[in-house]
């Protein structure tokens, strides 16, 4: 609240000071050279792409089962979004099936770290270096992930965070950033931000208006410094989970999410997939539990995306997770009381109580 109130106070709520900072904090955080703050996380993937200077008719690889602004971000360029099926094990792209979804148009791979689990990056980096294309990682799900223990959003060209209030570094409100170590595309966000403009009323090129709030930079420059303990926290309820679900021998009903030894998960979402998927979710809403289903419909099959003429069938594995997954409560404040509250209602269920 301090900072808030130095922020009204100094009046400057756009940009600015409290922004340049918070740019440099994250930069070093995420161990790039550059951040540029925008208006939220799904702007932060529409500003990378323009960036890399993505145009109507070019193609961008990226997965079907992710939350809208991953496909909408190309989809709005005038680009295509070409889907790969997923990992059913880690729900991110199956990095076996990118090869061969490329084409001339290809400009682009857009790996998602869903739920706050790296994408299995190092063929996803070959690749684009052999093809010569960019690599934007949508990290919004992600911040503090570590691939081969480095951070996620500094291995690709960029990587686009979400400071949406429900992320594991969260704002008051709407919030996103950019990241990378080119200091050319670094340029291009810092001028595609604000409307194509380096100096008042001058335009170089058409952008847009997206600004990152004084006032919600103040606020995460605050939160940014327990990200690590809170990132520790819910890592730690994700450790209880598993040691919870070991001792119910649900092993034919629940499938629990798995963290590659190379990878180091951050775990926005603790996300199941379990037998009669929706009946559980009722009754664990009956029983005080709250759930969410990340996601229930992948995007090949959304009425936004029905012109890429896709079919039901085409993505099996994303369309199987989208019926079977549930999220558990795991933010860091929960206590183990709540969880093995969670695990027992779960295992009620299975035994039919």
């Amino acid at each position: 609240m301090a900072s808030v109130a130095q922020t009204m106070e100094s009046q400057h709520f756009i940009l600015g000071p409290e922004v340049d900072q918070f740019e440099a904090e994250v930069a070093r955080f995420i161990g790039a050279s550059t951040a540029v703050g925008c208006a939220s996380g799904s702007d932060a993937l529409s500003l990378a792409l323009m960036a890399w200077n993505l145009q109507a008719g070019d193609e961008v690889i990226t997965t079907p089962f992710t939350f809208v602004a991953t496909a909408g971000s190309i989809a709005r360029l005038g680009a295509k979004p070409v889907f790969v099926d997923i990992d059913p094990d880690t729900y991110n792209l199956d990095v076996s099936q990118i090869d061969a979804a490329i084409s001339p148009r290809t400009r682009a791979i857009m790996p998602v770290h869903l739920f706050g689990l790296s994408a299995e990056l190092k063929p996803i980096l070959e690749t684009a270096s052999r093809r010569g294309l960019a690599v934007i990682e949508d990290a919004a799900q992600a911040i503090g992930a570590r691939y081969d223990g480095q951070m996620v959003g500094n291995l690709g060209t960029v990587g686009c965070f979400s400071f949406f209030p429900s992320k594991n570094l969260g704002g008051a409100g709407d919030g996103g950033m950019v990241t990378t170590n080119e200091e050319s595309i670094a340029g291009r966000l810092r001028l595609l931000r604000v409307h194509g403009s380096s100096k008042k009323y001058y335009y170089e090129v058409l952008g847009v208006n997206s600004r990152l709030d004084a006032l919600q930079a103040a606020i995460l420059r605050v939160k940014l410094k327990y990200l690590p303990q809170w990132t520790e926290a819910r890592r730690e309820h994700a450790d209880y989970y598993r040691a919870l679900f070991a001792d119910k021998e649900l092993e034919n009903e629940v499938r629990l999410p798995i963290e590659p030894p190379n990878c180091f998960h951050v775990y926005n979402q603790f996300t199941l997939r379990v037998q009669k998927r929706d009946q559980l979710r009722e009754y664990l809403t009956a029983n005080g539990i709250p759930t969410e289903v990340y996601y229930p419909y992948p995007l090949h099959l959304q009425p936004a995306f029905a012109y890429l003429g896709c079919r039901s069938g085409q993505y099996p594995r994303a369309e199987a997770a989208s019926r079977e997954v549930v999220a558990l409560p795991i933010y860091p404040e929960l206590t183990h009381e709540q969880q093995e509250l969670v695990v027992e209602t779960v295992a009620r269920f299975y035994r039919g109580q």
